[in-house]
């Protein structure tokens, strides 16, 4: 469906980073660099989490900007900036581990370091399981967890998780990023915090692990 012309004026009205892309448009190298350094360490985190691998994460930066420099006279204001970039970024995550799956270089139990880290990541994994530790875990061992843990998510689970907690996108900018209604995410949200849930609970109070099989999806808009 084609944007109105208020819609857009609506988006740069509002939009600050709209705005900027649009001096984009016009070719401004300086609105640009400005996006690059706005967005730079946030696209990172996400495509890291998203592919597991730093080095990685950082060459697929690069090609998210340059997708959106090379796009910059087709560009109309569909939706916030923020949304198209990480649909963009999407899709590039998305090939890349199809062609990591390919080659068979995907070995998620063998990383010794690596996004899983990241405070955020393991609170939210920890609080999804609905309890905290029944004996205590150092560090190292509750990165191993989560990693395992976020590794059991479904590719689009763990899009819509990222998406919710280190962007701080609602359902409905995250519907914008995946295609899919604000219901669709909501329930796609539900079943990755059950997977999560499953994944940690047994091993918090045991320290045996399980991997769950992952939910069936529904219905997706």
């Amino acid at each position: 469906m084609a944007t109105r012309p208020s819609e857009a004026q609506g988006y740069e009205l509002r939009d600050p980073d709209v705005r900027l892309m649009l001096q984009v448009r016009d070719d401004d190298a300086a609105a640009f660099e400005e996006l690059v350094l706005r967005y730079q360490s946030r696209l990172l985190t996400v495509l890291e989490n998203l592919c597991g691998k730093r080095d990685l994460a950082e060459d697929l930066a690069q090609d998210v900007f340059l997708r959106v420099y090379r796009a910059r006279k087709r560009y109309i204001p569909t939706s916030k900036f923020s949304t198209w970039l990480f649909k963009i970024a999407g899709n590039v995550a998305s090939n890349a581990r199809r062609g990591m799956a390919r080659r068979r270089e995907v070995n998620v139990e063998g990383r010794e370091s690596g996004p899983w880290g990241v405070n955020p990541m393991e609170q939210m994994a920890l609080a999804a399981s609905g309890q905290m530790p029944t004996r205590q875990l150092d560090k190292s061992e509750v990165r191993d967890v989560v990693q395992q843990a976020v590794a059991g998510l479904s590719d689009r689970q763990r899009l819509a998780v990222l998406l919710a907690k280190f962007e701080e996108m609602n359902y409905a900018d995250i519907g914008e990023v995946m295609d899919l209604t604000p219901q669709a995410v909501k329930s796609l949200l539900s079943r990755a915090r059950a997977t999560l849930r499953g994944s940690l609970e047994s091993y918090l109070q045991s320290g045996e692990w399980t991997q769950p099989k992952l939910q069936q999806s529904g219905p997706t808009r």
